[in-house]
């Protein structure tokens, strides 16, 4: 297969790659799209066998389920058995924007998207060639990250492409993510909301709308063996480069000592990494540094986060030891794709 590859301008979208995306979407097959988080694969999210070739191209377990794509809040209503209450307050507030949100899901919706299960995952993407390819196809689209399962989640074309080329029909490159992290996911089924997976839309923010909002042990660690994932990203080891990857967390200054430390003891024919801010990028020796942004500004590290991890493999390190930061806000989106990308190995100090 041919991986078709068509830049577009966000602010002047030409149609004709948009027409030529969409008949892709209705014939079946798969193309790749930019959204505000990382680059989704899509595919009908109504067609079992384009789900089934979703699954295919990522080399995904097929449990671990897709997220519906919408262009519009009334394409919701037949996707799923009712809209909460909840559900309306959040769509108010933060859709179009980085929140899935977990329904229980219709008849239409086949059980390939679901993973199998009696719900289903929809998102209202504030993209704008998100927005227009979901319309053009007239039908929801189902898109995980587009990228190899396990590996860091695309948040550039070069990174789909990298991962993917041959495996799927087209790529719609828009430039880079603003995001940077998948979308936050909270489950709207029960009486307490309950958060699924961080992202930009905070657990404080959930709140502010809300009120009370439970967080799902898998935020902050692994769900225990043969348990289902409820949502994208719970179960399975996610945004892994090649290299090993540990996690230093505690007081600053004792964790840069800690790191330094640790990349003296590493054997010397690796080649050690280490993640870092802004602020401690000059406070480590014998090692490449790579920033992923201000402590000042956590938004800078979640936007660069992918793109350093991959960076990782490109230049063929062999282990990564990176700056833990503190779980909240926006922190606990970030530290919740660190630990996985680590298989949650962390050293406090």
């Amino acid at each position: 297969m041919k991986t078709h590859i068509f830049k577009v301008d966000i602010n002047n979208i030409d149609n004709n790659v948009i027409v030529k995306a969409a008949e892709i979407i209705k014939s079946g097959g798969l193309v790749a799209f930019p959204t505000e988080t990382v680059y989704g694969l899509g595919g009908d999210g109504l067609n079992p066998n384009a789900a089934k070739k979703i699954y295919s191209a990522k080399g995904r377990p097929s449990d671990n389920p897709l997220i519906l794509h919408i262009s519009d809040i009334g394409q919701l209503s037949p996707l799923v058995r009712e809209i909460p209450e909840n559900a309306l307050k959040l769509a108010k507030e933060f859709w179009p924007g980085p929140l899935t949100m977990i329904f229980k899901k219709s008849d239409i919706v086949p059980n390939e998207t679901s993973g199998g299960l009696d719900t289903v995952a929809v998102r209202f993407p504030v993209n704008k060639v998100a927005q227009a390819l979901i319309t053009a196809s007239g039908t929801p689209i189902a898109a995980p990250s587009a990228n190899t399962s396990g590996r860091p989640s695309p948040t550039r074309a070069s990174h789909v492409e990298y991962d993917l080329n041959g495996k799927i029909d087209m790529i719609i490159d828009g430039g880079a993510c603003k995001f940077g992290l998948e979308s936050t996911i909270i489950d709207v089924t029960g009486n307490i909301p309950c958060l699924l997976r961080p992202g930009s839309i905070t657990l404080e923010m959930l709140r502010s709308v809300l009120g009370e909002v439970n967080v799902d042990k898998a935020v902050v660690s692994k769900l225990d063996k043969g348990e289902l994932p409820k949502a994208p990203g719970m179960k399975y080891k996610h945004y892994s480069p090649s290299a090993d990857v540990v996690i230093v967390r505690g007081d600053r200054n004792k964790m840069v000592d800690k790191i330094n430390e640790l990349i003296s003891q590493t054997d010397k024919g690796l080649k050690v990494g280490v993640i870092a801010t802004e602020e401690n990028k000059e406070r480590y020796i014998n090692c490449e540094v790579l920033v992923a942004g201000s402590i000042k500004e956590p938004e800078t590290i979640a936007a660069n986060l992918f793109k350093m991890l991959r960076k990782c493999d490109h230049h063929h390190i062999d282990r990564v030891f990176a700056e833990g930061l503190c779980e909240d806000e926006l922190g606990l989106a970030i530290m919740n794709r660190l630990k996985k990308a680590a298989g949650y190995c962390i050293i406090e100090v």
